[in-house]
């Protein structure tokens, strides 16, 4: 009978469905990516053959560790070691990828040896290093998707490389990739002299715990770790979870809200058959039951569609994209399980009050039920027309709607609000100097480095007052749980000024740091004590307030200091320049764009529009917008659609007196245009209860600063009625192709 019921609506039925597999699909396809990172760094490291790795402690991921290249002279001659080898990994960007990993490996390198040949040499050959230009080996799937093959060439940010081999390890990530010579990498990344960790092989297995002592002895501010407990230690995971239980919980909010509406319109709609099943003798749990199983089964089927639509994309996606090499079809039980988490809870939340609802049914209140509303005195408006009343007088569907817009748009309002808050405050940080430089051609900002002399020879132009070096990274605090962000600027120059000292001291020399207040208060810490960032030690002098909330959520180190945890010695992120005559900065910006093209300078008020990360960003929002639009057009349209079953009678009367097709599509339409605005009102206080929350969360609420413009908000709106328009194109045009004979006959 479940079944039978759920096929009686195909149409409702499909479109739930439709709008839950959305979800579950946008799951499937993140989750494979988060999956795809651990099983890649397990894998890489695994395939290695090392017994130990040895890196810096606390890094936000391997790509951020960094460890003084020397040091493996030093762990080759301890007795303990049969062999070691430096690696680095960083992210670059080819002709077609903005984020694409390169591996450094010395040409010696014994873990090179799980890199299995399909074409070409490897790296460390004769003819590799013979031959023109650097040599680079691509990873099977990179190759593919960049359309390369061996000897021909490829360009990594501003560098020229030569493809010598293509390789395949059976893992995605590294598939994904290309490897190239240490020293090579090193220079692409700028980080000379660095590795991100050493692999360690060791004589004897036997050997552990004596080798651990030794390097915890001898290097106290690094770290040894075994494979598997390296891998669960990357921060970037934790991170990618996070967004897909966060998107998870929109699907789940977004589409349990349009069950609940579609399981309660069933619910009105058969209210008379439930009244005759309940007098032939049907209990109200027997009741319950049911609705509660169609509802279960509907979110079964979304969710084996939702995979099935996430396989696809992966499928579409791998084809065209290696994005970091995250990109896998392969979906884990463990990630099904997870969308089976989701779909489960939709389906509680969605049906549960539906089928008390039901359940609480009287027989005799049932059968004398007519249809159209839930029975009780008609309700009117002393205002508004018959789109309005119509609205009115379904109230508690109307409601729903509105929730699953204002959800939907509220999502979005408040992503936006925030990335505006985010671009303003990236201006507050730039605000008193003229020109701002970084590097060019790079798909974000934080992999920006280059040359500090650069700042040099700016500074030695008349026009320019002052030229300050900057440099950011973040690390993690596994006490605090959560990150923290590193400013790197030289004490004296003038980009540190803007920095308020409220207690203690400004910076004076090296291994000292000021910290934002708010973070002072999250770590409980005084004037005087220490503090620990990846292993390394500094004095707190000072704490600091800013204009830019974010940036208390972190710390100011001199710029040596900065460099050396960031392993980019005498490199900088960015230049801020102060000008003696201001009215000079455009001309400056074109000199150092054409003296320099490795950089890209831009006016301050100019460089925020400019930055790559904001471009990122907006194509991010873009996608969850479309995927908030997806969902929620669908939920309206499947509320449209109840709307034109349940009113098909009166359809029939106002066909009947004369009402043309084209009144009955405005009439339809109106409904869901006011739908939409309303939604767009409901999206409005959503979106500020939302960052209201989120503020309230100590590590993260200092970070959101949402500017709330006009534009937003007529976004916003816009959106809302794309929703409400959307979803009521289809009923209102099955409204129109009504005729009055069968209409008026419809029960």
């Amino acid at each position: 009978m479940i079944l039978r019921n759920l096929l009686r609506r195909k149409t409702r039925t499909l479109l739930t469905m439709f709008g839950i597999g959305i979800g579950v699909a946008a799951i499937i396809v993140l989750g494979v990516m988060v999956d795809g990172l651990q099983a890649g760094y397990g894998s890489m490291l695994a395939g290695s053959k090392a017994d130990l790795v040895l890196s810096q402690p606390d890094s936000f991921d391997i790509s951020y560790s960094s460890v003084d290249e020397t040091i493996g002279k030093e762990l080759a001659v301890m007795p303990e070691v049969s062999a070691i080898s430096g690696m680095l990994q960083g992210w670059t960007q080819t002709e077609s990828e903005p984020f694409f990993f390169v591996f450094g490996y010395p040409t010696d390198s014994f873990a090179l040896d799980h890199f299995q040949m399909l074409a070409g040499q490897r790296i460390d050959s004769r003819e590799a290093r013979g031959g023109t230009g650097k040599p680079v080996m691509l990873g099977s799937a990179a190759a593919e998707v960049l359309k390369k093959s061996v000897g021909d060439s490829l360009r990594l940010t501003g560098s020229l490389f030569r493809v010598v081999g293509i390789y395949e390890t059976g893992d995605a990530f590294e598939d994904s990739a290309a490897v190239a010579n240490l020293a090579d990498a090193q220079e692409l990344v700028g980080r000379p002299r660095t590795v991100s960790l050493f692999y360690i092989q060791l004589k004897d297995p036997g050997l552990r715990e004596r080798f651990v002592t030794r390097i915890e002895r001898k290097y106290p501010d690094l770290r040894l770790s075994g494979i598997q407990e390296y891998t669960e230690e990357q921060g970037m995971q934790d991170i990618l979870g996070a967004f897909v239980w966060v998107l998870g919980g929109l699907a789940i909010l977004i589409g349990g809200v349009g069950m609940m509406n579609s399981q309660l319109m069933s619910v009105f709609e058969r209210t008379r058959e439930i009244g005759v099943l309940r007098s032939l003798g049907w209990s109200s749990r027997r009741v319950l039951w049911m609705i509660l199983g169609e509802t279960l089964l509907v979110c079964l089927g979304g969710g084996i569609l939702g995979i099935a639509l996430g396989w696809l994309a992966l499928v579409w996606l791998s084809n065209r994209t290696v994005f970091m090499g995250l990109v896998s079809t392969n979906i884990s039980s463990g990630l099904i399980l997870q969308a089976g988490v989701v779909v489960l809870t939709l389906g509680l939340l969605g049906g549960l009050y539906p089928a008390w609802r039901a359940a609480r049914l009287q027989p005799v209140e049932a059968l004398r039920y007519e249809g159209g509303t839930t029975g009780g005195k008609v309700r009117r408006l002393p205002l508004g027309g018959m789109a309005i009343q119509s609205l009115w007088q379904r109230s508690l569907r109307t409601f729903l709607t509105l929730a699953m817009i204002g959800i939907s748009v509220g999502a979005i309002i408040s992503l936006e609000a925030f990335v505006g808050g985010m671009q303003t405050s990236m201006g507050d940080m730039f605000s008193g100097v003229e020109v701002m430089v970084r590097q060019a051609n790079i798909s974000d900002t934080e992999l920006s480095v280059f040359d500090e002399r650069i700042g040099d020879k700016i500074e030695a132009r008349p026009e320019v007052k002052s030229v300050s070096g900057v440099i950011f990274s973040a690390v993690m605090l596994p006490d605090a749980g959560s990150f923290f962000i590193v400013f790197g600027m030289e004490p004296n120059e003038y980009a540190i000024r803007r920095y308020k000292i409220v207690e203690g001291e400004p910076l004076s020399g090296n291994r000292q740091i000021i910290i934002g207040k708010s973070m002072a208060e999250i770590l409980k810490t005084s004037i005087g004590d220490t503090i620990e960032l990846s292993g390394l030690r500094y004095h707190i002098v000072g704490f600091y307030e800013s204009q830019v909330g974010w940036e208390e959520l972190g710390g100011v180190l001199p710029l040596r200091d900065a460099q050396i945890l960031t392993g980019r010695p005498h490199k900088v992120s960015m230049l801020a320049i102060k000008m003696a005559e201001p009215d000079q900065a455009s001309n400056l910006a074109s000199w150092i764009n054409n003296q320099y093209p490795e950089v890209s300078a831009a006016m301050s008020s100019d460089f925020i529009e400019q930055m790559p990360d904001f471009q990122t960003t907006g194509s991010m929002i873009s996608g969850i917008s479309l995927f908030a639009i997806l969902i929620g057009g669908i939920g309206v349209m499947n509320t449209m659609l109840m709307a034109v079953y349940e009113r098909t009678r009166e359809i029939g009367v106002l066909r009947s007196l004369g009402w043309r097709r084209g009144a009955i599509l405005g009439m339809i339409l109106k409904e869901a245009f006011w739908l939409g605005l309303l939604g767009g009102v409901a999206g409005v206080l959503v979106a500020f209860g939302i960052i209201y929350l989120i503020a309230l969360i100590p590590t993260v609420g200092p970070m959101v600063q949402p500017t709330w413009s006009w534009e937003v908000f007529v976004r916003a709106l816009v959106v809302a009625l794309i929703l409400g328009l959307l979803g009521g194109l289809y009923p209102a045009y099955r409204a129109t192709r009504l005729q009055p004979v069968e209409a008026l006959r419809y029960e």
